[in-house]
């Protein structure tokens, strides 16, 4: 596990984050890169062009490479900050991982609601549990994480609510292949940003009901 929360495997391609010079797996960290105007850019999809600037994908990691001027420092070159450069990449990430989920939902892998997402647990067919960070601790105690699996709980509800297209949600589930994988990269990375224990396995009962 890395200490961004990501599983580790030995393919896994490795880059130094400017801030703690830790050396791991690039699903920890986040991408920057810096635009033809100077201008740092984060680069979520990691597709832009230019020579990636790397951060650990955790909030205090991120705040000192802006506050410490670490960016310009790994340019090798002056540079300019978007405002509230953090936060971006936050609302980023959360889009991303919505727009996933939504995506995973429309081709048969997501499904949300307390029976449902039970049903998919039971059935072992659940690889992702996704639970609301503001729902009732009562009610999302009474799902397990999946065995093998992973919970997060980096969505609020109105956020997982818009990923299947209702109102709010509480519980979602994500079954294997597909965008799962990368379901599980962005909520990692967005776990780090909110500072939620949502990257690791849920200590709850892993028992079928």
């Amino acid at each position: 596990m890395t200490r961004g929360g990501q599983d580790k495997t030995p393919d896994d391609p490795e880059r130094r984050c400017i801030v703690t010079g830790e050396v791991q797996p690039k699903a920890g960290l986040i991408r920057f890169v810096v635009g033809p105007d100077n201008m740092i850019y984060p680069d979520l999809a990691e597709k832009l062009p230019g020579r990636g600037i790397w951060v650990t994908a955790e909030r205090d990691v991120l705040e000192k490479a802006v506050k410490k001027g670490l960016f310009a420092r790994a340019a090798k070159a002056p540079v300019t900050l978007p405002e509230g450069l953090v936060d971006l990449v936050e609302a980023g990430l959360a889009q991303r991982v919505v727009d996933l989920v939504s995506l995973a939902r429309k081709s048969g892998r997501a499904v949300c609601g307390f029976e449902k997402v039970k049903g998919w647990l039971s059935e072992g067919r659940a690889k992702v549990l996704l639970q609301a960070s503001d729902g009732s601790d009562r009610g999302k105690g009474k799902l397990w994480t999946p065995e093998g699996g992973r919970w997060f709980g980096c969505l609020t509800a109105s956020e997982l609510g818009l990923a299947f297209g209702r109102d709010h949600a509480i519980h979602g589930a994500l079954a294997a292949g597909g965008l799962t994988s990368r379901v599980k990269v962005d909520a990692a990375r967005l776990t780090g940003l909110r500072k939620r224990d949502g990257g690791t396995t849920a200590e709850k009962d892993t028992k079928t009901a």
